[in-house]
């Protein structure tokens, strides 16, 4: 097994990491049950079955948008800032077959090779009302954190 890696600021969650190496037996979430986005993992035995289930119509409210980024292929750099103020914290970087929940703060993303990335996020999309955009951190002030 591999560990997840959790970005976190002030006390507050920014970021999961889940490693394409990760593997554990049975099912594990990794979010606390408040997120908008859940972001767990399974590994059954063959032969397991999930019963067949509809979900319910269940009103929630969604504040800020989290998204779930899957690395395709390639690698990329992810860069997280701090929320509200936007001040860059550090980088990690994401290869083929790593997912990543972005929480809360700040994100940018910078390819390292060509890289093919699918993104989960929560709709409709708003368009440029769900976001504002800011300068990226400069190149020579790049920190890496764990497993950078």
């Amino acid at each position: 097994m591999t560990a997840t890696d959790e970005i976190v600021f002030n006390n507050q969650l920014l970021a999961i990491i889940l490693p394409a190496g990760f593997h554990e037996e049975g099912i594990r979430f990794f979010t606390p049950d408040t997120f908008s986005q859940q972001l767990g993992y399974m590994k059954r035995p063959s032969g397991y079955a999930i019963p067949p289930h509809d979900h319910n119509p269940v009103p929630r409210t969604i504040e800020w948008t989290q998204e779930v980024l899957i690395i395709k292929s390639g690698r990329v750099r992810l860069d997280i800032y701090a929320p509200g103020s936007r001040t860059y914290l550090e980088s990690r970087i994401l290869e083929t077959g790593d997912i990543a929940l972005l929480a809360h703060g700040g994100h940018g993303l910078v390819m390292l090779e060509q890289s093919e990335i699918v993104e989960v996020k929560q709709g409709p999309y708003a368009g440029e009302t769900d976001k504002t955009r800011f300068s990226p951190v400069a190149e020579d002030h790049v920190v890496y954190g764990k497993e950078g």
